[in-house]
């Protein structure tokens, strides 16, 4: 017999045993007497079978304890980008406490995130929905397996899942930089559209795809508003969330005549890049231009001046997602989480 034709039954017949006594070698060892074991696992060494397949007997329990991590990324992304290391670091702390494994489901290729999702041994998943969410939930979905999206880019209530309170956390983030006595504010935002890299406007803005950064932008306007400022007097530049573009968007918004002394970054990814911009042409923060991020990052505590940010509860957040799976108790609706407001170094009240 070819060896990977070998099958549990024909070992059993080899050794001159029932199927039973043979399953047992390899599931209960203990049931099994020493004499009897030691000739059957000789048998199956004999015949090149190496033992039951963990996988069927995984998918055959209907449980496999552990959770797929997912993104429309290469899967570099879960450790280049902040944001989601940091999300992957708290769902990891919480699987760690539970005993429960962790797979990383990634691609930027449609049909081998297709294969990848359908293939992973997991009992559900978390959706990082920051680019592709449509793709992730269609494709998760097909799966009929519970799953939580996370940072989803889409209104749609029938979704689970849990997000963090854009509009809210904007507003607190615009409102202390007013209050510190800034007038020309400038917003570095992430994506609002597919492919799209440059200065938007207020119909932009309305129209964007991505309701994470629509909302992050009405939140810094909502908040202006009310000492005086115009959502067209506050210029809107759209990144990709890299230093290409955040580098791009910088060159415009300081050739204006009136730069701005307040920079609303709607990441920390995307703060840190600009400070290390500003660092670079012998700009001060926070004493030519303030920055606030956005996202709690850790790294925004290791810089120098640290970054002021809206930090999400990425402990809590994790906790609630795998919790979700876990428990088989996916949220029927979608839930928000609210943003603290963390002050560091890097804001301040403008130069009189």
């Amino acid at each position: 017999m070819a060896k990977g034709t070998i099958r549990l039954a024909d070992v059993a017949r080899a050794a001159g045993v029932s199927q039973g006594t043979a399953s047992n070698v390899f599931s209960r060892p203990d049931v099994v007497r020493e004499e009897v074991r030691e000739h059957v696992l000789e048998t199956a060494k004999r015949l090149g079978y190496a033992g039951p397949s963990l996988t069927g007997r995984l998918l055959r329990a209907g449980k496999v304890n552990a959770i797929g991590v997912a993104a429309v990324e290469p899967l570099a992304y879960f450790f280049d980008d902040p944001w989601a290391r940091a999300l992957l670091a708290a769902v990891s702390q919480v699987c760690d406490a539970n005993g429960t494994g962790l797979a990383l489901v990634s691609a930027k290729d449609r049909q081998k995130l297709d294969w990848n999702i359908r293939s992973a041994l997991v009992d559900g998943f978390i959706l990082l929905c920051v680019e592709g969410g449509e793709k992730l939930v269609q494709l998760t979905r097909e799966r009929q397996l519970p799953f939580v999206a996370l940072a989803l880019n889409d209104d749609d209530p029938s979704i689970a899942s849990i997000s963090v309170d854009n509009l809210g956390g904007a507003a607190a983030a615009a409102r202390h930089l007013a209050e510190l006595g800034h007038r020309r504010f400038a917003v570095l935002a992430t994506e609002l559209s597919h492919d799209h890299v440059g200065p938007v406007g207020v119909d932009e803005i309305r129209q964007a795809i991505y309701s994470t950064s629509r909302d992050r932008a009405l939140g810094y306007w909502q908040a202006l508003e009310a000492f005086g400022i115009r959502r067209q007097d506050v210029p809107i530049y759209e990144t990709i969330n890299d230093k290409a573009s955040v580098e791009a968007g910088l060159e415009l918004l300081f050739s204006a005549p009136e730069p701005p002394t307040a920079l609303l970054a709607m990441s920390d990814n995307i703060a840190l890049l600009a400070i290390n911009w500003l660092r670079a042409r012998g700009l001060s923060v926070p004493h030519d231009i303030s920055v606030i991020g956005f996202d709690g990052v850790p790294e925004g505590g290791m810089v120098e001046p640290g970054l002021t940010t809206m930090a999400q509860p990425f402990a809590e957040i994790a906790q609630r997602a795998v919790r979700a799976i876990l428990d088989d108790a996916v949220p029927g609706e979608r839930e928000t989480i609210g943003v603290t407001l963390i002050v560091r170094g890097s804001t301040a009240a403008p130069r009189q």
